[in-house]
């Protein structure tokens, strides 16, 4: 129990730290500090408890061992000195004053081995966890020039995140055209993020199937899927290290090529301002970059390894207009080839794709051309445009009264 107490602890501590500025600006500190007492509490309550039972065994295996002791000894003085010799009685009686000392200490040890067993019992449960499917399937991969075209086929795909919940995709059918951009909204909850999760095979479909350029994504290995698709997620994650490796991790490309897509990622002035250049240090999870530069610098990173399939999943949804636009911008002009996905809640983000799908509780309400879906005010896309456009327009003009 100590240990299943101590948990929340530390969850709830780092998941503050993380979140403090979040905190700070709603002004929940009395919030959280309360839930982190009434977490302290409760471990300081069992461990208590624990610390009181030790000691009460601790005081009881002393008498019971003193009142044997001491009937011991009545018993080698009361014998006649033919029945025992005395120098033996003194020796017996010298070591069973020791014997006190180390019964304690056993007794104490085994008692915290069977409470330290709560690490042995989450070992046990970890290995029940089903593993992911293999990196790599020898019988069964994909030419190294796949994919080619970047044509992603979904069919009848269901998904759904546990045998007890519910499915969150339902039978989705539809084809992504190779060298094409399309864009994917609904509302929170439509299982736009799942899909791209059933796409990675994050998330193993429970029906249907994936093809890419004909491949059915669940009989080649994760390592020859993944390392052929560009994700860029909606939280930019930088490593600890310099410029140089959170570009190229692996070290496969030049300095040269690194410079370039820095160039075209609008980058090239905030790297020079430190005299390291592609040295220079970056904090982890690149705190001394903002969240802008940071998505840039994801930007740079997936277009060095120029794959023909990028997705984005909600990638510009915590940035400001000017960077959301200036990434649009480079996607447009470096991913002309590349089949590109993008999850986005920004109407404007996806308004000039080739094709847009709009989901609804994990169903395909419609697909089409965004002008062809803009055109039927009765439809959900319509609907989506003009809700966004209401927003937009309530917003500013409450920043204009203030």
């Amino acid at each position: 129990m100590v240990g299943t107490r101590k948990a929340p602890i530390l969850h709830h501590f780092s998941e503050s730290i993380a979140g403090a500025t979040t905190i700070r600006c709603f002004n929940q500190e009395n919030r959280f500090l309360l839930r982190s007492h009434s977490l302290i509490d409760d471990y300081s309550c069992v461990t208590f408890h624990n610390c009181g039972t030790m000691e009460w065994l601790c005081l009881r295996i002393n008498l019971l061992f003193n009142f044997a002791f001491f009937l011991v000894l009545i018993i080698l003085v009361t014998l006649p000195r033919s029945a025992i010799d005395p120098s033996l009685a003194g020796l017996a009686a010298t070591y069973g004053l020791n014997l006190n000392v180390l019964q304690a200490w056993v007794i104490w040890n085994l008692c915290n081995v069977e409470n330290k067993m709560i690490s042995v019992e989450r070992i046990l449960q970890f290995t029940n966890i089903p593993s992911e499917a293999p990196l790599v399937i020898k019988n069964s991969r994909p030419s190294p020039e796949w994919p080619s075209s970047g044509k992603i086929e979904l069919e009848n795909l269901l998904v759904q995140y546990n045998p007890t919940l519910p499915m969150v995709l339902k039978g989705i059918t539809c084809t992504f055209p190779g060298e094409k951009k399309i864009g994917v909204v609904g509302r929170t909850g439509s299982g736009k993020s799942t899909l791209i999760q059933a796409l990675f095979r994050v998330v193993e479909p429970s029906g249907g199937r994936i093809l890419i350029d004909g491949v059915d994504i669940s009989m080649i290995g994760l390592q020859d899927l993944r390392s052929r698709l560009s994700i860029i997620p909606q939280d930019p994650m930088l490593f600890q290290g310099t410029v140089r490796t959170n570009l190229d991790p692996l070290e496969q490309h030049s300095d040269q090529e690194i410079w370039e897509v820095i160039n075209k990622c609008h980058l090239a002035e905030i790297v020079r301002q430190d005299q390291r250049l592609l040295d220079a240090p970056v904090a982890e999870d690149g705190e001394n970059w903002s969240v802008g530069q940071r998505q840039l610098v994801c930007l740079a990173r997936v277009l060095l390894k120029k794959k023909r399939i990028l997705v984005l999943d909600e990638a510009t949804a915590s940035i400001d207009t000017a960077t959301d636009n200036l990434i649009q911008q480079t996607i447009r002009e470096e991913t002309s080839r590349c089949t590109v996905i993008t999850v986005a809640h920004r109407i404007p983000t996806v308004i000039d794709n080739d094709l847009v799908l709009v989901l609804d509780e994990g169903k395909v309400l419609e697909y089409d051309s965004p002008r062809q879906l803009l055109e039927d005010n009765s439809s959900s896309f319509s609907k989506l445009v003009a809700e966004f456009l209401r927003r937009t327009s309530k917003s500013n003009r409450n920043r204009d009264l203030s």
